[in-house]
C-alpha cells in the first residue's frame, strides 16, 4: 500500500509539459523549450576545470557532514562582500543541491500541523516540502499590479501561534520579480523566523537583489550554485542557519545523505573565486533575451504590467485566452511546438498565467515568439 504523503504529493507540471515535448521530440516534431528554468550556458571552463583536477588528485571520499570548511569559508566571504551580511562558516551546511537543504530544514523546524506563510503564486515544490513533514503551507496571494510582492500587512493577518516560519524568494520563481528593500525589512521584523531562498541571487538586471541577512540574524537562507553559475548537474547548494539549529540538520544530513559529493565541492570554491567574468556574460544575455521576450509577449497580447528584472522567467497574464493555463500550455505545445509552463503549477492565484522561461538562445526565442503568434492568430 503506497503511503498517505506520497499518493498525495502532486506533481511538478512543468515536467509533465517537459516530458510531453520530449516525446514530440522523439517523433521528429521541433520544439522550443520555454518551459524549463534551466541555464542553456555550459558551465564555465574554471568550475570544470576544478572539478577534473580535483576527481584526479583523489577527492572521491566522504566530506565533513557540514561541507569542506574551504567551500563554508568562501562562502561566509561571498556573503560579506556581496551583502555585508556576516556569519560564521559553522552556520552553514553544504547539500547536495538546495532541495536537500529544503528538505532537511522543514523536517527540524516543523512539527505536525505547524505553518509555513508562503506567497502565490510560489515555486511549485515548496508545498509538497512542507506537507511532506506534516506541515500545513499557508498561502497569501501576491498580485500583477503590485509585482507579485508580498504585502507586509497581509503576512501579518496569516501569522497565528502555528507559525514557524515565513518563505520569501527573491528574485522570485515564478514571476522573475525582486522583493523592494523597503518590503524585506518590513517582513523581516515580523515575529517568526524568515526562510529566503536567494537561488537567483546574481541573475538580477538594472537592481539590486537583497539578502534577508541583511535584515535580521532571526532567518535561514537556501542558496546553491545551479542557476548563477550553470551547474544543475553537479547538484550543490547550501543552507545559511542560526547555530542552534546546525547540529539537528546536521545529524539529518548525516543519516540521509552523509556529505556533498567531494570534487563538486571543489568546483563550488572555483564557482565563487574565479568565474565572476563567465557569469557577467551569462548576465548580459539573460537581459537582451529578457527584454526581447518583454516586448514580443506584450506585442502578440499578453499582459505584463510590471516587467520582472530577474531569475529568468516572464510570468504573463493570459486570461484573455482562457481560464485554463493548464488546458492552454497544452494547446501551444501541440499547436505551435512550443513548451510553456501552466500558473496553476505555482498555486491557485498563478491560474490564468503562462511563466516563459528565457533561459534559451535568443534565435530560438524569436522563433518561440513567432510561432505562439502564428497560432493565437489562427485560434481567434
Amino acid at each position: 500500500m503506497i503511503a498517505k504523503r506520497a499518493a498525495e504529493m502532486t506533481s511538478f507540471i512543468v515536467m509533465d509539459v517537459l516530458e510531453k515535448a520530449n516525446e514530440m521530440e522523439r517523433q521528429g516534431i521541433d520544439v522550443i523549450h520555454l518551459e524549463v528554468g534551466e541555464p542553456d550556458f555550459d558551465t564555465p571552463p574554471c568550475i570544470k576545470d576544478a572539478a577534473s583536477k580535483a576527481l584526479k588528485d583523489g577527492y572521491t571520499h566522504y566530506t565533513h557532514s557540514l561541507g569542506m570548511i574551504e567551500l563554508r569559508e568562501a562562502i561566509c566571504e561571498y556573503y560579506a562582500n556581496t551583502y555585508r551580511a556576516n556569519f560564521d562558516p559553522d552556520q552553514v551546511i553544504v547539500t547536495s543541491g538546495t532541495s536537500p537543504a529544503m528538505f532537511m530544514l522543514f523536517s527540524t523546524i516543523l512539527e505536525e500541523n505547524d505553518e509555513v506563510i508562503i506567497s502565490d503564486p510560489h515555486y511549485a515544490c515548496y508545498p509538497n516540502f512542507i506537507k511532506f513533514v506534516k506541515g500545513v503551507p499557508v498561502t497569501v496571494p501576491v498580485y500583477e499590479d503590485d509585482g507579485f510582492q508580498y504585502r507586509p500587512s497581509a503576512i501579518k493577518e496569516k501569522i497565528s501561534n502555528k507559525t514557524k516560519g515565513i518563505f520569501i524568494n527573491s528574485p522570485s520563481n515564478p514571476t522573475g520579480n525582486l522583493l523592494s528593500a523597503d518590503r524585506m525589512q518590513k517582513i523581516a521584523e515580523l515575529s517568526p523566523y524568515i526562510i529566503s531562498d536567494e537561488i537567483y541571487h546574481g541573475l538580477v538586471y538594472g537592481e539590486k537583489e537583497h539578502s534577508v541577512l541583511e535584515f535580521t540574524d532571526r532567518a535561514f537562507v537556501f542558496n546553491g550554485f545551479s542557476k548563477l553559475y550553470a551547474m544543475t548537474g553537479f547538484r550543490l547548494g547550501y543552507v545559511i542557519a542560526p547555530k542552534a539549529f546546525i547540529r539537528p540538520m546536521q545529524k539529518i544530513q548525516q543519516n540521509f545523505f552523509i556529505s556533498a559529493n567531494a570534487m563538486v565541492q571543489m568546483a563550488g570554491i572555483a564557482a565563487l573565486k574565479y568565474a565572476s567574468d563567465d557569469v557577467k556574460v551569462m548576465k548580459t544575455t539573460y537581459d537582451q533575451r529578457r527584454q526581447y521576450m518583454i516586448k514580443r509577449l506584450k506585442k502578440i497580447g499578453f499582459g505584463i504590467t510590471v516587467e520582472p528584472t530577474g531569475a529568468f522567467y516572464v510570468f504573463a497574464n493570459a486570461k484573455h485566452l482562457g481560464k485554463d493555463s493548464y488546458k492552454l500550455a497544452f494547446e501551444i505545445l501541440e499547436n505551435a511546438h512550443v513548451g510553456v509552463t501552466p500558473g496553476i503549477d505555482f498555486g491557485q492565484n498563478g491560474e490564468g498565467y503562462i511563466r516563459f522561461s528565457y533561459a534559451n538562445s535568443l534565435e530560438n526565442i524569436e522563433e518561440g515568439m513567432r510561432r505562439i503568434e502564428t497560432y493565437l492568430k489562427k485560434r481567434g
